[in-house]
């Protein structure tokens, strides 16, 4: 029979282990900030590659730089810091534009291959880390492994997507619109399936996880394309800076802000001792 003192630290180690994840709560201001840093990426990877001319593998090289930084710093972060993780997020997306637009047209192995490819390595990425942890974690991200597995399925979920968009919207000839009208019904889906089935949370939320990478994909397409193309014709630099701004605001006036700081972790530590 459980007692209160067992049902207190039991409560206190879920609150310690809340303030200590350095990574933010899966709601609905985190699924909006995620397909805006998606977007982000599209519009921002394209600008360099496109706008600039760099070209895509000059490109990858510029946004691997900014990712490793601010790996960096949210690694060496001792709890949640909305700056750093949501900058990493940015950065695997715009990794993930320029290394699968390299991947597709540079090295020519075109949507389909490299898509299963992709889908492949992030399956095995996930299997590893069930393997080696007994667990997939979700938003409780505490300790160095999980951290690690956790950047490297975002980094190449993110790669995936945008092979994934633009598959969807010039292979099928679905185009941009109507690649990100398929991508949103299937989000939808994932989350019908999450309120409505007895799924594994992790299971789903990385599905929603690479699905939004191409949600993303085909709304900064959508923005930035020339009309001939279906697109709206703006800049990129531009729509990159307004996606820019609003997931800023988003970020900060939401529950996406700071969780915790490492006094709140230590007195909760003490409570449950």
């Amino acid at each position: 029979m459980t007692t209160n003192a067992e049902v207190l630290q039991s409560e206190s180690a879920d609150e310690l282990s809340e303030i200590l994840s350095k990574v933010p709560r899966v709601t609905l201001a985190f699924w909006i900030v995620k397909i805006l840093a998606t977007t982000l990426g599209e519009t921002g990877g394209d600008a360099l590659s496109m706008t600039l001319k760099l070209g895509y593998a000059i490109s990858t090289l510029i946004f691997l730089a900014f990712f490793l930084v601010t790996l960096v710093a949210q690694i060496a972060s001792r709890h949640y810091h909305p700056v750093f993780y949501w900058a990493v997020v940015v950065a695997t997306t715009t990794v993930g534009t320029t290394t699968s637009d390299y991947i597709d047209r540079t090295l020519g192995l075109g949507y389909v291959k490299s898509s299963s490819i992709l889908l492949g390595l992030v399956i095995a990425i996930l299997l590893v880390w069930h393997f080696s942890t007994g667990r997939i974690v979700v938003d409780r991200v505490i300790n160095r492994t999980d951290e690690i597995f956790y950047w490297i399925t975002i980094l190449v979920s993110n790669t995936l997507g945008t092979a994934l968009g633009d598959f969807v919207a010039t292979t099928t000839g679905l185009g941009f619109e109507g690649g990100a009208l398929v991508f949103a019904g299937l989000i939808a889906v994932v989350a019908a399936l999450h309120f409505f089935t007895k799924i594994p949370t992790s299971v789903l939320f990385w599905a929603a996880y690479v699905l939004t990478r191409p949600l993303g994909a085909t709304l900064g397409d959508t923005l930035t394309k020339p009309n001939a193309d279906g697109g709206f014709n703006l800049s990129r630099i531009t729509s990159s800076l307004v996606i820019a701004v609003l997931m800023v605001i988003l970020v900060s006036v939401t529950s996406l802000r700071k969780r915790g700081r490492p006094d709140d972790a230590r007195a909760t530590s003490q409570r449950a001792s």
